[in-house]
Protein backbone atom coordinates (compact mmCIF):
# COMPACT_ATOMS: atom_id res chain seq x y z
CA UNK A 1 0.00 0.00 0.00
CA UNK A 2 1.02 3.68 -0.62
CA UNK A 3 0.32 6.59 1.48
CA UNK A 4 0.55 10.28 0.91
CA UNK A 5 -0.41 12.70 3.78
CA UNK A 6 -2.02 16.09 3.42
CA UNK A 7 -3.98 18.98 5.46
CA UNK A 8 -0.65 20.37 7.51
CA UNK A 9 -0.64 24.16 8.00
CA UNK A 10 0.74 27.04 9.93
CA UNK A 11 -2.21 27.68 12.62
CA UNK A 12 -2.21 29.60 15.88
CA UNK A 13 -2.01 28.46 19.51
CA UNK A 14 -5.79 26.77 20.22
CA UNK A 15 -6.95 26.64 16.53
CA UNK A 16 -7.87 22.93 15.18
CA UNK A 17 -6.43 21.11 11.64
CA UNK A 18 -7.65 18.09 10.30
CA UNK A 19 -5.15 16.02 8.60
CA UNK A 20 -5.86 13.40 5.62
CA UNK A 21 -3.83 10.53 4.27
CA UNK A 22 -5.11 8.58 1.25
CA UNK A 23 -3.99 4.96 0.34
CA UNK A 24 -4.07 3.37 -2.66
CA UNK A 25 -3.55 -0.31 -3.94
CA UNK A 26 -6.14 -3.13 -1.91
CA UNK A 27 -7.86 -4.21 0.91
CA UNK A 28 -7.22 -1.38 3.23
CA UNK A 29 -9.29 -2.75 5.49
CA UNK A 30 -6.50 -5.34 6.42
CA UNK A 31 -4.18 -2.68 7.67
CA UNK A 32 -3.97 -0.97 10.88
CA UNK A 33 -2.79 2.33 10.32
CA UNK A 34 -1.35 5.18 12.71
CA UNK A 35 -0.15 8.91 12.55
CA UNK A 36 3.28 9.65 13.99
CA UNK A 37 5.27 13.07 14.33
CA UNK A 38 8.61 13.51 13.86
CA UNK A 39 9.86 17.45 15.83
CA UNK A 40 12.77 19.64 13.97
CA UNK A 41 15.98 17.61 15.30
CA UNK A 42 13.56 14.92 16.93
CA UNK A 43 13.07 11.00 16.44
CA UNK A 44 9.46 9.52 15.32
CA UNK A 45 6.74 9.37 17.96
CA UNK A 46 3.69 7.71 18.11
CA UNK A 47 0.43 10.22 18.09
CA UNK A 48 -2.93 7.53 17.74
CA UNK A 49 -3.63 4.39 16.04
CA UNK A 50 -6.79 3.00 14.76
CA UNK A 51 -6.76 -0.50 14.39
CA UNK A 52 -7.79 -2.69 11.30
CA UNK A 53 -10.11 -5.23 12.93
CA UNK A 54 -12.07 -3.52 16.05
CA UNK A 55 -11.45 0.24 14.87
CA UNK A 56 -10.42 0.49 18.01
CA UNK A 57 -8.04 3.31 18.91
CA UNK A 58 -4.78 4.62 21.05
CA UNK A 59 -3.45 7.58 21.75
CA UNK A 60 -0.39 9.23 22.87
CA UNK A 61 -0.87 10.81 26.53
CA UNK A 62 0.27 14.24 25.29
CA UNK A 63 -2.42 13.67 22.47
CA UNK A 64 -5.59 12.30 24.78
CA UNK A 65 -8.64 14.54 24.79
CA UNK A 66 -7.61 16.70 21.54
CA UNK A 67 -6.71 14.60 18.84
CA UNK A 68 -9.34 11.89 17.21
CA UNK A 69 -7.86 9.42 14.56
CA UNK A 70 -10.52 8.21 12.53
CA UNK A 71 -10.50 6.14 8.58
CA UNK A 72 -13.09 5.68 5.84
CA UNK A 73 -12.52 2.00 4.65
CA UNK A 74 -14.66 2.81 1.66
CA UNK A 75 -12.55 6.09 0.69
CA UNK A 76 -9.09 4.54 1.70
CA UNK A 77 -8.69 6.96 3.76
CA UNK A 78 -7.71 7.69 7.69
CA UNK A 79 -7.49 10.87 9.16
CA UNK A 80 -6.30 12.95 12.11
CA UNK A 81 -8.55 15.60 13.94
CA UNK A 82 -6.27 18.09 15.75
CA UNK A 83 -7.99 20.58 18.50
CA UNK A 84 -6.77 22.87 20.57
CA UNK A 85 -3.24 22.94 19.02
CA UNK A 86 -0.15 23.71 21.26
CA UNK A 87 3.43 25.04 19.51
CA UNK A 88 4.69 21.54 21.05
CA UNK A 89 2.71 19.71 18.62
CA UNK A 90 4.60 21.17 16.08
CA UNK A 91 6.42 18.14 13.66
CA UNK A 92 6.07 16.61 10.42
CA UNK A 93 3.05 14.22 11.25
CA UNK A 94 3.22 10.77 9.30
CA UNK A 95 1.04 8.36 8.06
CA UNK A 96 1.98 4.68 8.57
CA UNK A 97 0.14 1.29 8.19
CA UNK A 98 0.57 -1.57 9.33
CA UNK A 99 -0.62 -5.58 8.91
CA UNK A 100 0.89 -7.69 11.75
CA UNK A 101 -1.42 -5.94 14.47
CA UNK A 102 1.15 -5.51 16.97
CA UNK A 103 2.67 -2.91 19.09
CA UNK A 104 0.64 -0.12 17.72
CA UNK A 105 3.14 2.81 19.12
CA UNK A 106 5.97 1.10 18.32
CA UNK A 107 7.11 2.69 14.79
CA UNK A 108 9.01 -0.58 14.34
CA UNK A 109 6.15 -2.36 13.16
CA UNK A 110 4.98 -0.15 10.29
CA UNK A 111 6.28 -1.65 7.05
CA UNK A 112 4.54 1.36 4.76
CA UNK A 113 4.73 5.12 5.52
CA UNK A 114 3.67 8.29 3.87
CA UNK A 115 5.63 11.55 3.29
CA UNK A 116 4.27 13.32 5.79
CA UNK A 117 2.89 16.47 6.09
CA UNK A 118 4.04 19.83 8.28
CA UNK A 119 2.16 21.36 10.91
CA UNK A 120 3.69 24.61 12.77
CA UNK A 121 1.78 26.13 15.79
CA UNK A 122 2.68 29.17 16.45
CA UNK A 123 2.15 31.19 20.23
Amino acid sequence: VQLQASGGGLVQAGDSLRLSCVASGRAFNSYSVAWFRRAPGGERVFVAAILRSTLGTVYADSVKGRFTISRDNTKNAMYLQMNSLKPDDTAVYVCAAQLSGTNYESPYHYGYWGQGTLVTVSS
